[in-house]
């Protein structure tokens, strides 16, 4: 049953201040919205519950990508072409860029925004893998004042995050410390475009006289949030790359993944997948 959009209301306050300020006046009155790629599906398909929406989609405040030296910040209203297009994300940042581009089709491309990815809070999301690997860490925002939480921190269950009543994702802060360090990102799905992840992981590790001395590890859809996988990290760092090590890290991927069943894949099938992705990049170092 499609939605009748006579029975919500949209507000779109000219500035972030405003907005701020509108939502501590009301709490809990209105839902935001930015570029709207998740909730006008939902609102198509008749399953928008939120009546009220407020949105951040005009805010210049939280469009833009500033680089400083050590560190590149992302308002939270960059959207995943300004990501694509961006010279020093495709040169620094590449699991970033991969994901941008893995995002929906073009159009999705131009109207989703980095802060909606990783509000909407999907296990499957395209940009968390990078952002976990990359350790990103959030600048949060209310009309009382402003915060900052690491990444890794923000997700605290199915669809359910570390934001505050009234309170927006500003940006995403990610430093540039990763010349030196390989590269790799997979996303497995039904198709190679316009697919939701089955599986996917987003990887980086710098090796020292053979030995792995750092690795990052970051998933989706092998747990209820997308996921640094720690435990496997564990199980590599301080090694060299030997089938032995492999089989740590393959065992230790297994302890800590939660997939689930569902119409796009089944358990067993996300947890080997994820396993071999892990171990293709180990032979690539």
């Amino acid at each position: 049953m499609r939605a009748n959009v006579a029975e919500y209301e949209l507000i779109a306050p000219p500035t972030l201040a405003e907005t701020l300020r509108t939502l501590a006046q009301e709490p809990g009155v209105y839902t935001p919205i930015a570029g709207g790629t998740e909730l006008m599906v939902a609102l198509g398909a008749g399953r928008l519950v939120p009546r009220r929406l407020i949105s951040l989609w005009g805010l210049t405040e939280l469009r833009f990508i500033d680089v400083a030296d050590d560190t590149i910040t992302f308002g939270a209203g960059t959207t995943f072409t300004d990501l694509r297009r961006h010279p020093l994300v495709n040169q620094e940042f590449g699991l970033l860029s991969q994901a941008a581009s893995w995002t929906g089709s073009i159009a999705n491309q131009n109207r989703g925004t980095l802060g909606g990815n990783i509000v909407n809070a999907s296990p499957a999301a395209d940009s968390p893998p990078a952002l976990l690997a990359y350790g990103a860490v959030l600048t949060l925002v209310s009309h009382t004042g402003t915060r900052s939480l690491p990444y890794a921190e923000f997700h605290l269950g199915y669809k359910k995050t570390a934001l505050r009543m009234n309170e927006l994702l500003h940006s995403v802060t990610v430093k540039r410390a990763f010349d030196g360090y390989k590269s790799y990102t997979r996303k497995v799905g039904a198709r190679n475009a316009q697919a939701i992840s089955k599986v996917a992981v987003a990887a980086l590790a710098r090796m020292e006289s053979g030995i792995i001395a750092d690795i990052r590890l970051g998933a989706a859809s092998l747990r209820e949030t997308p996921t640094r996988l720690y435990a496997t990290e564990n199980a590599l760092i301080g090694k060299a790359v030997s089938k032995e090590t492999i089989a740590s890290a393959r065992a230790a991927l297994m302890t800590e993944a939660r997939p689930i069943d569902d119409i796009r894949s089944t358990a067993k099938y996300r947890g080997m997948v994820a396993c071999n992705l892990v171990e293709e990049f180990l032979h690539t170092l």
